[in-house]
């Protein structure tokens, strides 16, 4: 007699099947997401940048989007600069308890102008400590020597240039040292002057605009004229400007 199968039975060996195979699907899947996330992480350490991060090429020192323009580090010195720390300046900055000076390696008059007088008034553009003291006090002193006169006047066409480079900078302190530098220099040299002002009263024009500077550069440019002698052209300059 053939024995009828157990219902219940029947119903177990269901459940454990099903069972099985969704343990499988749900390993199936695990699996195709780990090779997912796989391929996707090899994709990413194989790509170009994730290479040249891991392994920077020489040529990327020169690349401009490469560097930080932020990091300290990549910015290179200024030319004033990288002369001051080479030691081609020939005085240091001594600090006092009142005031700071500078202390000469040898008499300034025993200096020669050209490059130093140069060199100093490229300094002015500094904005850092202590470039801007030892630029500025380096090139008032250094034409308080006794022939001095004679050894500016053949650097005019070099100095001012750079001195209208300062008149037009952005940064206000960079402005008034170049603009005592400019009354300092006609000190010295007189109408020899005259011929060159024309490339700085522009730059002085425009910033007579601003309130601020509107007193001193009216005090510089009545200074200008009066050790500039009385030539018409210039003073007409100098009067339509202060005015």
């Amino acid at each position: 007699m053939q024995k009828s199968g157990c219902p219940a039975g029947e119903e177990l060996r269901s459940r454990v099947t099903g069972n099985c195979d969704q343990r499988t699907s749900v390993a199936a899947q695990i699996r195709q997401r780990t090779a997912v996330q796989r391929s996707r992480s090899t994709s990413s350490a194989s790509s170009p940048e994730a290479l040249r991060k891991l392994h920077p090429r020489p040529s990327d020192k020169l690349n401009p989007k490469t560097i930080n323009p932020f990091g300290e580090q990549s910015r290179a010195p200024s030319a004033f600069a990288a002369i001051y720390s080479k030691g081609g300046i020939p005085c240091r900055l001594v600090h006092g308890s009142v005031k700071h000076r500078l202390q000469w390696e040898c008499p300034p008059e025993n200096l020669p102008f050209d490059p130093l007088l140069i060199t100093l008034a490229e300094g002015l553009r500094e904005t850092k400590h202590p470039y801007t003291f030892v630029s500025k006090e380096g090139f008032r002193e250094l034409l308080l020597v006794r022939d001095a006169p004679e050894k500016a006047t053949p650097l005019l066409p070099r100095l001012i240039p750079v001195l209208k480079a300062a008149l037009v900078h952005s940064d206000d302190g960079v402005f008034e040292r170049g603009l005592s530098a400019l009354v300092q220099l006609s000190i010295v040299v007189g109408p020899s002057l005259n011929d060159y002002l024309k490339h700085v009263l522009t730059s002085l024009s425009k910033r007579l605009m601003d309130k601020k500077f509107k007193e001193p550069i009216t005090s510089a440019l009545q200074k200008l004229e009066q050790h500039g002698g009385s030539e018409e052209k210039k003073e007409q300059h100098l009067l339509r400007l202060s005015v």
